[in-house]
């Protein structure tokens, strides 16, 4: 694969990443395959609909260590970080995405809440996703 490529063509997180932004808009309860690219968002015994596929990310250089990035705009350098993002938006070979956070209400059965943070990144720059198990998350369609 040519990291110069500024399409989608050839970059297999890119596609994957774009089944999941469309399954993301059109969640469906049916289940399938358990795989990244699983053609319907599932629904468990937790959900009964699921809106949101999470994933972690790892980049090319991060010896193995997920992507994070905080879960507030604020600058702090104690900010709380997070692993777990949701697809937002794809244009070319750029994915932006929205950083989910743990939900802090340990009796839900969601297991991840909303934050107003965002990052846009090169899918050239990942080497990995890892899809964690669809879910319903709150305030994101």
């Amino acid at each position: 694969m040519n990291n110069n490529d500024s399409n989608t063509q050839g970059n297999c997180i890119n596609e994957i990443l774009s089944v999941i932004l469309v399954l993301q808009q059109n969640a469906c309860p049916e289940s399938c395959l358990d795989s990244c690219d699983r053609p319907v968002l599932g629904g468990g015994a937790n959900c009964l609909m699921c809106n949101t596929r999470p994933v972690e990310l790892y980049t090319c250089g991060g010896n193995g260590t997920p992507w994070s990035m905080p879960t507030t705009k604020d600058p702090a350098p104690t900010a709380t970080t997070s692993t777990v993002f949701r697809v937002e938006k794809i244009e070319g070979n750029c994915c932006t995405f929205r950083v989910l956070a743990d939900n802090p209400d340990t009796t839900s059965l969601n297991p991840y809440v909303t934050t107003n943070s965002f990052f846009t990144m090169d899918c050239d720059c990942l080497c990995a996703i890892r899809c964690l198990s669809d879910t319903y998350v709150d305030c994101v369609c």
